[in-house]
């Protein structure tokens, strides 16, 4: 078996529910991923992509009808490129490179494109079709934006409970505070502030037109560099009214694409570039429903396992902070040093666009380690209906070998 490489990764700023991306369709937004993606390697040859993988949980939409197929149509590459989109939810676009690392793996592509896009904004109401013809009564229209909808009535009711009741079970479970919940997300937004400013993302977030009259969106649109503890500890808790999660330490509702290109080592003359890391791992793993924010332990767990390494050697995690409390409790039990999740800020700050998200987490990490000359990192996020996936990225850049 051959190995595959991540070569190159690109995203757009993430927008926050309702603000400057709600005008553009998410088909769109993933035109604009693959478009950045075809920016950064100018000497790939479109036609040579073998397959395109796209991530993407809604699917309610403009979304339908498989949107990665609809991204490289909208991106202008030849109509040979197929494409296919996949759904695990949160973990969309992160399935995706696995699926991609597979394929290069088993020598079934040389070049496969991944990515995910997410318009929680743009996601629609739907209405269940009735069960007979002619119905007098009243239906609900349900909003796909995030959470169950049109749930069957066999599931069992603890199985249902909303991602924030589930995440204060996680708190009571694991007694994670209400203040170290709100001091992990001023972290969060402290340091995607620091990193912006440095300059970290200016080589991976791509620009976009976020309406027709030429209005750019350069940076994620969700940070807050004046957070403090005190100003979190003044909003009302979202899901209980005792409870700990409140809208400051949770990941906002948000629009966004990225995207992932990677390769065989052999496709790196037509990629024109050399890939900035390998990939070493993967993980999966699955709970209960309701403990989902407890599910990337193991998921990262085994990963390691797959990759030959253990915690002591990683250098950098990239953990998806779909909310404080979960993300403190995967860091508790992998008894790790803190300061190496998230270095750059994390969803609390940068944003939860949901299929887009994973391929967010490889490009932050795979730069990580390009730029710190560390040689070990994961990638890991936890998945509603208590799922996770995890990826081990070895640096093979220079200053990582």
């Amino acid at each position: 078996m051959t190995e595959s490489y991540v070569y190159t990764v690109v995203r757009t700023p993430f927008g926050r529910f309702s603000g400057a991306l709600s005008g553009v369709r998410p088909d769109d937004l993933a035109a604009m991923a693959v478009n950045g993606i075809l920016a950064k390697a100018p000497a790939l040859d479109p036609g040579g992509i073998d397959d395109v993988v796209w991530g993407n949980a809604n699917g309610a939409g403009e979304d339908n009808r498989n949107v990665g197929r609809m991204a490289v149509l909208l991106a202008g590459l030849p109509t040979s490129v197929p494409a296919t989109t996949v759904n695990r939810l949160c973990g969309s676009s992160l399935d995706a490179v696995i699926i991609a690392s597979r394929a290069v793996e088993s020598g079934d592509a040389d070049i496969v494109l991944t990515g995910g896009v997410e318009s929680m904004t743009r996601a629609p109401w739907v209405l269940p079709k009735p069960d007979r013809a002619h119905p007098a009564g009243d239906v609900t229209a349900v909003s796909t934006t995030l959470g169950w909808r049109l749930v069957n009535e066999r599931m069992p009711k603890e199985w249902t409970v909303s991602l924030g009741e589930a995440n204060e079970q996680l708190a009571d479970r694991f007694g994670i505070g209400r203040e170290r919940q709100d001091a992990f997300a001023v972290r969060s937004h402290a340091l995607a502030d620091e990193a912006w400013a440095a300059g970290f993302y200016d080589d991976i977030v791509l620009p976009v037109v976020a309406d027709r009259k030429g209005t750019m969106l350069e940076r994620d649109e969700g940070i807050r560099a004046g957070s403090t503890v005190d100003k979190l500890a003044a909003l009302k808790p979202s899901f209980r009214p005792d409870g700990a999660i409140t809208a400051g330490n949770a990941s906002p509702l948000s629009d966004g694409a990225s995207a992932v290109l990677l390769g065989s080592e052999a496709a790196r003359a037509r990629i024109g570039s050399d890939p900035l890391a390998r990939v070493a791992g993967r993980g999966v793993f699955a709970l209960d429903p309701q403990a989902f924010g407890f599910a990337p332990v193991e998921a990262a767990n085994r990963a390691l396992k797959s990759a030959g390494i253990t915690w002591s050697d990683v250098s950098a995690v990239e953990l998806n902070e779909a909310f404080a409390v979960q993300a403190l409790a995967c860091v508790d039990a992998w008894e790790i040093n803190p300061e190496i999740v998230n270095a750059k800020g994390g969803a609390i700050a940068l944003g939860h666009p949901l299929g887009a998200s994973g391929g967010r987490l490889i490009g932050t990490l795979a730069h990580r380690l390009k730029r710190s000359g560390e040689r070990w990192g994961v990638a890991a996020i936890c998945i509603g209906v208590g799922q996770a996936l995890a990826v081990v990225l070895e640096n093979v850049t220079g200053a990582g070998r």
